[in-house]
């Protein structure tokens, strides 16, 4: 197996911009069509596959992850991944080391960071730097552990990404259940005290766009107009209140058929 990185000339982990950049290096240098030396072509088709590779996430996911069993062995003592990527503050560095954190044991440490990114950068995104398989499975798992930290609304943002990309396509199938069940719970026992009424208004928004169903919607908006009725808006909590008890009368008709 060649080592993509190594023959662009950079360290595993190593970001998009990155690797660009070194591709464009290595082109004026080892072009055929540059250097005037025929004799460089198969190097030049060996830094085009590997820029294939490392620019492709799907490829990426599947070279590296053989990448950590082959070489990294030989690497472990002269080379740090983890603080390699500590040392590092671009968006793609920190969620790769949220995901690496949170598979190696240090879980304290991937919430931790996974907080200060969305604190400290309102755009940051885990969803962009991996493969949407990848993404969900990790997801997941630090959805998990941020529910047992009590951070309930990080938790129940992730888990609604999941959603989203499960309805769109099918991935963790005969789990997907859990994964509703999951965030169901959140919505009806840690949401309402937890965090900001305005907070929690925009948590409920979101979660009628997820299918839910008519007992979760009509559960959804009561929860709303009584935040609305406690903020002073009477208006829309009555709104609130007369749809919630629409669709508990429509579930209900439903069930006696």
């Amino acid at each position: 197996m060649e080592n993509c990185y190594e023959i662009l000339g950079l360290k595993p982990g190593a970001t998009l911009s990155e690797i660009r950049r070194a591709y464009r290096e290595k082109v004026k240098i080892y072009h055929p069509d540059v250097s005037g030396d025929q004799a460089t072509a198969e190097h030049f088709k060996r830094i085009v596959r590997a820029y294939e590779i490392l620019t492709d996430q799907k490829s990426r996911a599947i070279f590296d992850s053989s990448f950590a069993a082959h070489f990294r062995r030989r690497e472990v003592r002269s080379w740090d991944y983890r603080e390699w990527l500590l040392a590092r503050e671009d968006d793609e560095s920190r969620a790769k080391l949220i995901f690496f954190d949170l598979t190696h044991g240090r879980e304290d440490d991937a919430v931790k960071e996974f907080k200060r990114m969305r604190m400290e950068r309102s755009k940051f995104s885990l969803k962009h730097w991996f493969t949407r398989e990848n993404f969900m499975d990790y997801s997941f798992i630090l959805s998990e552990e941020l529910h047992l930290r009590g951070e309930y609304f990080d938790a129940f943002f992730l888990l609604e990404q999941i959603i989203k990309m499960e309805y769109s396509y099918e991935y963790f199938r005969l789990f997907f259940p859990e994964v509703l069940s999951f965030a169901k719970n959140i919505l009806r026992n840690h949401i309402e005290g937890t965090i900001s009424d305005e907070l929690a208004l925009d948590t409920y928004e979101r979660a009628l766009e997820l299918n839910f169903g008519d007992a979760e919607d009509a559960f959804v908006l009561r929860k709303m107009g009584i935040i609305y009725k406690r903020i002073g808006d009477g208006r829309t909590a009555d709104i609130c209140f007369e749809e919630a008890d629409r669709i508990g009368i429509a579930g209900g008709s439903q069930k006696q058929r």
